[in-house]
């Protein structure tokens, strides 16, 4: 399967934090990479996110349909992510639209496939890490990292 675990873009500050919008510029963000993964993502990709308001407006720009999944809200503990993989099969693609740190400890938890909460890798906004998993009959995760890209990496020259 395919994991694209994608941050939300550049959002505005506020105290209502499932409410905060993204901005002009993380609107553009989100565009700019959407885009890129537009054109590479596998046919019948499934897109879950956040109940944030900035996660669902930056995978609105896939132009794909989106299932709100509340334990990718910002306050989720990354160690209870692992089972929502191991529920899925195989030959499934799954973007996942989220929030640091969760985004930045479950990188750490596929590449190192253990859990330490001294590691934690930065997943910048609107940037995105692409994952190659497979779930064994054991259901242990093995991960591979294909791409680890931010929207200035992505962005096509004019």
């Amino acid at each position: 399967m395919d994991l694209i675990l994608w941050r939300h873009a550049e959002a505005e500050e506020g105290d209502e934090d499932l409410q905060r919008k993204l901005t002009n510029k993380g609107q553009q963000q989100a565009k700019i990479t959407a885009t890129w993964l537009r054109e590479r993502l596998p046919e019948h990709t499934r897109v879950w996110v956040s109940q944030a308001k900035r996660s669902q407006q930056t995978a609105a720009h896939l132009k794909l349909p989106v299932s709100v999944v509340p334990m990718l809200n910002p306050t989720t503990r990354s160690h209870d992510l692992p089972g929502l993989l191991q529920r899925e099969n195989n030959e499934s693609a799954l973007v996942w639209v989220g929030h640091q740190p969760w985004l930045g400890q479950m990188c750490a938890f596929l590449l190192n496939q253990q859990w330490d909460n001294t590691l934690y890798w930065s997943v910048k906004k609107s940037g995105f890490w692409w994952f190659e998993i497979k779930v064994d009959s054991h259901r242990r995760i093995e991960a591979k990292l294909k791409a680890a890209l931010t929207p200035n990496m992505v962005k096509k020259d004019k």
